[in-house]
C-alpha cells in the first residue's frame, strides 16, 4: 500500500525549521523526498545514504540537493555547520549515540529534527492501527482510480530495537534541552536547539 508514515509527517517537520536557516543536512535521504522540500524552501542541502540504488533514484529526480552516497556514523561531518539536520525513519538503523555527531554539525541555533521509529507498543498504537489501515486504503483507491499507483523503490527495512522511554532517557543524556515527542502511526520527533 501506498501510504507512507514519513510523508505524512513532512509539514509537521517544515514547521519545524529554523526560521533564517541556509545549510541542511538530511540523513538517510532515500529517493530525497524530504531533501527535495528543504530545497524548495531555499536551503542548500547535503542529502546522504548509504545505498547505492536510493541514490541513483534520488540523483535522477533531481530537485537541488547535493546527494552523495555516505554513512553518516562514518562520515567527516563540518562542525558548526548545518543550519537543520534531518533524519526521518533513520537513526534506528545506526547507534543512538550518533545523536552527539549531528550536535556538533550543527551551527549555533541550528535545529536538529529526528523523526523517529520505537519498539514496542503503547497505548497511542492501539488508535494508530486503524488510522493506519484507513489511510493506506484512502490513498490506494485514490491512485487506482487516477491510474497512478506504481510501486515505490523498497527502503532498508529494520526493526528498532529501544522503547520510546529509553529514547527520552538517551536523548536527554545526549542532548540535554531536547525534546521527544510520540506521534500516530508508531513515530516520534525529537528537536533539539543548538545553543
Amino acid at each position: 500500500m501506498p501510504f507512507d508514515h514519513n510523508d505524512h509527517y513532512h509539514p509537521l517537520l517544515l514547521r519545524h525549521l529554523p526560521p533564517h536557516g541556509r545549510t541542511a543536512l538530511d540523513i538517510g535521504c532515500g529517493t530525497g523526498r524530504f531533501a527535495r522540500r528543504l530545497a524548495a524552501r531555499g536551503y542548500e542541502v547535503d542529502a546522504l545514504d548509504p545505498s547505492a540504488e536510493v541514490i541513483a533514484e534520488a540523483e535522477a529526480l533531481g530537485g537541488g540537493p547535493r546527494y552523495r552516497r555516505a554513512d553518516v556514523t562514518a562520515e567527516d561531518l563540518p562542525e558548526g555547520h548545518y543550519d537543520v539536520i534531518t533524519c526521518l525513519a533513520s537513526l534506528h538503523h545506526m547507534p543512538f549515540t550518533t545523536l552527539t555527531r549531528l550536535r556538533a554539525a550543527l551551527a549555533p541555533g541550528g535545529t536538529l529534527l529526528v523523526l523517529g521509529c520505537y519498539a514496542g507498543a503503547t497505548w497511542w498504537d492501539l488508535a494508530a492501527a486503524p488510522a493506519n489501515a484507513l489511510a493506506r486504503l484512502t490513498v490506494y483507491a485514490g491512485e487506482r482510480v487516477r491510474g497512478t499507483h506504481a510501486p515505490p523503490l523498497k527502503a532498508p527495512v529494520r526493526q528498532p530495537d529501544m522503547t520510546l522511554p529509553r529514547i527520552r532517557a538517551e536523548a536527554a543524556r545526549l542532548l540535554p534541552g531536547s525534546r521527544v515527542r510520540q506521534l500516530l502511526f508508531w513515530r516520534y520527533l525529537l528537536t533539539y536547539r543548538a545553543g
